[in-house]
């Protein structure tokens, strides 16, 4: 449960203010958003799927080496901290294919998204993550608070349009990952 929780939270916050975000709102008018969110959860579900993998087996392969697990995942969610600063904007391009895609809209949208979230911050975060929690707890969790923010995106972009307080939303994730590091950084050396 705890590693349900954490992968959530911390994968919700990852996703505040990420391309995928913009690309869901784009979907959104042009299918229906059940559609949408149908497609983005078995995208999500399938790369965060291979993302626990990978983490679990870097995380049993080195369970000796806990603490410098730790330590190398606290800089880790230090460089998403910068990367959310820096942001994330889907370019006319990207935005162009959303809009242009044909085909059944679940097809469409699981395969943009299962491309565009491929070595995303996202997924670098659901690998960090599942070296030192349960991959079934994480990998759901994951999945839920990524599809979380991103229905989140398509509800607030077709309430506001484009008046999101982007600025707000970046440092508040960035803020988050670097208290995230941080701690995960001072567990490895001991402090906790």
């Amino acid at each position: 449960m705890d590693a349900f929780l954490l992968s959530t939270a911390v994968i919700f916050v990852a996703e505040l203010g990420d391309k995928s975000q913009l690309m869901a709102m784009t979907f959104a008018t042009r299918y229906r958003v059940r559609q949408v969110l149908i497609g983005i959860t078995i995208a999500t579900a399938i790369v965060h799927l291979a993302s626990v993998g990978i983490g679990a087996w870097v995380g049993n392969s080195f369970a000796d080496k806990q603490w410098i697990i730790s330590i190398v995942a606290g800089v880790a969610f230090l460089v998403f901290a910068a990367w959310t600063l820096r942001g994330d904007e889907l370019t006319e391009d990207e935005a162009d294919k959303a809009r242009r895609s044909t085909g059944k809209a679940i097809i469409a949208v699981g395969i943009a998204f299962f491309l565009a979230e491929l070595g995303d911050k996202t997924m670098l975060a659901t690998i960090t993550l599942a070296t030192q929690e349960g991959w079934l707890g994480t990998w759901i969790g994951s999945t839920v608070g990524m599809v979380a923010a991103d229905a989140l995106a398509i509800g607030v972009g077709a309430v506001l349009g484009k008046k999101l307080p982007e600025r707000v939303i970046k440092i508040g994730a960035a803020v988050a990952f670097l208290v995230f590091g941080l701690i995960l950084i001072a567990e490895g050396l001991g402090w906790f």
